[in-house]
């Protein structure tokens, strides 16, 4: 059976009105889904798919769960968990990009089930906007906690900085104020951040890699890498150990929804978007395979590593691969990977804040949605990315588990907000108006993989990681989940289903687009 192939044959969407002088036909379909261009559409599809491919980072997500991975399954885990995770993966992000053609606009998830759902049902794009929300507040949280871990080694290594909980955190503070900053200086910015960050990871991938094989003079054997499986869960059943080791692979493969939140700041978004999300995941998923290859091939004390002064085994296997000089560069790299990462992961946060805000569904609204009139970037929204991104990684202090927590809190909010809208396309079936860019026949089987896949993971990534359960090593990933999801369970039924209706469109006719103008002036 061949694979399936996206084609740009469609049945047609809605007829457009006539574009006015001043007015592309981006800015045009925009109108037509019910908004006026605010945001700079200044992004090209490559710098639309470097946001996204950013977010994955193999370099972040692949390193800083390795040490996760070691422990729950071992290298054959490693190995194997990825590949097969990648594909199903890929079939959640094909089935996205189908709907992200149909409806290019920055609240993405949350938008395109208000536009799906049964009678226009609002509570479903309620629910998905919120579970969006959860997911990337803790994907930045995630990514910009593992740069912290990383710098907090390489400051031990070179300065003697001890890596513990609070130093670790402090420095997390800091690469959040960093990234804010940042992205409040305007979209521009982001794009090189993201065009650079894009070759920083192709390029630094090789580099390790390249080291790894060429300057160690043993390696381990192909059957302790395809092989091997440690347990050093307290667990019993290697069944469900190799379940959890799963978290490494899924982990790194989220936050391709970026392309999707960034498509009213990107030229041809139709096209683009959907092709920035599957490009993402395919790309990430050949490199992330190569990486964890070379990084397993790598190990020669596999105790040693685990039980690291500088709590990164990655980090110790470097140093015990190539020596401190070179692992200090390689660290370096992967630092630089991962603070690109944090930098694109605010950006499409603030994004999703700023959309879901202009449709009234955050608390204090007004605030979120307020756009800089120098940058014409979403100020307000990227400080409150940065300030729960930091909240959700604080348990760090005190909780040993507190970083697997937040990745699986990632996973699940973001794989609930990403099959939501997959589930209702299922339903609409032929009715769905497809966008330029599709999937043809091969939409409803790989839709209902991907719906069934996300179930099995929300399950699976909200157990227990360690056994025995202690207050240290609880994992608090229901926890987070629930509180998020009973305050906006409970605001529905007190309050938002009285008002919210979905996400707000224009009604009439559109007044004069003086964004637009200004963008042909600029």
């Amino acid at each position: 059976m061949s694979a399936p192939r996206p084609t740009d044959d469609s049945t047609p969407l809605p007829a457009p009105a006539p574009l006015s002088p001043t007015v592309g036909s981006d800015e045009q379909r925009l109108r037509e889904l019910g908004y006026t261009q605010e945001l700079a559409r200044s992004l090209s599809g490559f710098s639309n798919f470097a946001v996204s491919f950013s977010i994955v980072s193999i370099l972040s997500g692949c390193l800083t769960l390795y040490g996760f991975g070691m422990v729950t399954g071992g290298p054959a885990l490693i190995t194997w968990g990825w590949p097969v995770v990648g594909l199903m993966t890929l079939c959640v992000g094909l089935s996205m990009a189908e709907i992200c053609s149909s409806y290019p606009t920055a609240g993405g998830l949350y938008y395109w089930a208000a536009k799906l759902a049964p009678s226009k049902a609002p509570a479903w794009s309620w629910f998905t906007g919120w579970f969006n929300f959860l997911g990337q507040v803790a994907v930045t949280a995630s990514v910009d906690y593992g740069a912290a871990t990383f710098t907090n080694a390489l400051l031990e290594l070179q300065f003697g900085l001890s890596a513990t909980p609070a130093h670790t955190v402090e420095i997390f503070a800091v690469i959040l104020l960093v990234h804010g900053l940042l992205n409040t200086q305007g979209v521009r910015l982001v794009a090189l951040f993201n065009n650079v960050s894009v070759w920083w990871h192709v390029f630094g991938v090789l580099v390790i890699v390249g080291a790894l094989v060429l300057v160690p003079d043993h390696h381990t054997s192909a059957s302790f890498v395809f092989g091997r499986f440690v347990n050093d869960t307290g667990f019993h059943s290697s069944f469900y150990v190799a379940m959890l080791g799963l978290l490494l692979a899924q982990y790194t493969l989220t936050g391709y929804d970026a392309s999707a939140h960034m498509t009213e700041e990107t030229h041809d978004a139709a096209r683009s978007g959907p092709r920035g999300i599957v490009n993402s995941i395919v790309v990430s998923l050949v490199a992330g395979w190569i990486l964890l290859l070379g990084l397993t091939f790598a190990i020669q004390d596999y105790d040693g590593a685990l039980n690291s002064s500088t709590a990164v085994p990655p980090a110790q296997i470097f140093i015990d691969a190539i020596g401190h000089t070179g692992a200090k560069l390689l660290l370096l790299i992967v630092i630089g990977a991962q603070f690109f990462c944090g930098m694109a992961s605010v950006t499409a946060n603030s994004r999703m804040i700023y959309a879901f805000s202009r449709d009234g569904a955050l608390p204090g609204s007004r605030l979120w949605h307020r756009i800089g009139t120098r940058t014409r970037t979403p100020v307000n929204a990227v400080w409150m990315a940065a300030v729960g991104a930091f909240l959700l990684g604080l348990p760090a202090l005190w909780n040993s588990t507190a970083f697997a927590a937040v990745t699986s809190v990632s996973v699940i909010g973001l794989y609930i907000a990403y099959v939501i809208p997959v589930f209702l396309r299922l339903r609409q079936g032929d009715e769905f108006p497809r966008g330029p860019w599709h999937l043809g026949r091969w939409s409803r089987v790989i839709g209902t993989v991907a719906v069934c896949w996300t179930a099995l993971i929300t399950v699976l990534f909200m157990l227990p990681t360690v056994s025995p359960i202690t207050a240290r090593s609880f994992n608090y990933t229901p926890v987070a989940v629930a509180v998020v999801l009973g305050f906006a369970g409970v605001w529905w039924l007190v309050s938002a289903r009285r008002w919210f209706t979905g996400p707000r469109m224009l009604s009439g006719p559109p007044e004069p687009d003086l964004v637009a103008i200004d963008l042909e002036k600029s």
